[in-house]
């Protein structure tokens, strides 16, 4: 099948206002009604596109939606999570951090500090962070597409403190508590002193491309302080998902 077909079936299938099936692209496109059977089902295959109902009627996949984000600039997907974290800044009185999936790794676009100037924090720093070491990485592991996570395990897992993990098994345990709490952590796994926790960011039918998480110093960051954080982030996700999906406008089917 020529790919400008395919094409023309799936720009059909994004700019249409509602779910449409076979026979209505047939009617819009002039292409053979059974070449649009085979261009709807071999992208509902690959999930560019997704079967809505019974009817055979279809609209854009999960795959495209989490293809589309990934290749989101930093700017508009910071420009909707800025008040969030903000919010969560001036309520732990500590820098709170945005995180996203780039190139089989995860970085950190952006830090919004405490709103009390007289507060110390302690900056985590934008760029790439270890996939095996940081919390912000690990909370997006855990719910991650399995590509990801066997990377991770795949990779050198260099050593930072005497706190990193850098044995598979050991990392395989931690991205097991990771799911079965909902947050991750970083007790002085990558500096002495420090520690973070993160929480992945899910959204509808997209999956888990973001996370956001909260850095301070050892001596603050108990035990239950890091549960209390991590509790309070996992309420925030979610407005944050819905935020990030309105902004970029990657917004999933929902039946009527």
């Amino acid at each position: 099948m020529h790919l400008d077909r395919i094409m023309m079936v799936l720009e059909y299938v994004a700019a249409a206002d509602r779910p449409v099936s076979a026979t209505e692209l047939h009617k819009l496109t002039d292409i053979p009604k059974p070449t649009c059977y085979r261009a709807l089902q071999k992208m509902a295959e690959n999930g560019f596109i997704e079967d809505v109902d019974a009817a055979g009627r279809y609209a854009i996949g999960r795959r495209l939606r989490s293809a589309v984000l990934q290749g989101q600039s930093n700017f508009d997907v910071c420009e909707a999570t800025r008040p969030f974290l903000k919010e969560a800044a001036t309520e732990y009185d500590e820098a709170v951090f945005l995180s996203r999936i780039r190139n089989n790794g995860v970085e950190i676009i952006h830090v919004e500090a405490p709103t009390n100037v007289r507060s110390s924090f302690i900056h985590p720093g934008l760029g790439f962070r270890p996939i095996h070491a940081c919390s912000c990485s690990k909370a997006i592991l855990a719910f991650a597409g399995s590509h990801l996570l066997d990377t991770a395990m795949n990779a050198p897992m260099k050593r930072y403190t005497d706190k990193t993990y850098t044995d598979v098994d050991q990392l395989r345990r931690d991205i097991e508590l990771v799911r079965a709490r909902g947050y991750a952590e970083c007790v002085e796994e990558i500096q002495a002193g420090v520690t973070s926790v993160a929480v992945p960011i899910f959204m509808a039918n997209v999956g888990t491309i973001f996370s956001i998480g909260c850095i301070g110093p050892i001596s603050k960051f108990s035990e239950p302080k890091r549960r209390e954080i991590g509790q309070s982030l996992l309420s925030l996700v979610g407005r944050i998902g819905q935020a990030i999906q309105m902004h970029t406008q990657v917004t999933p089917y929902a039946p009527a």
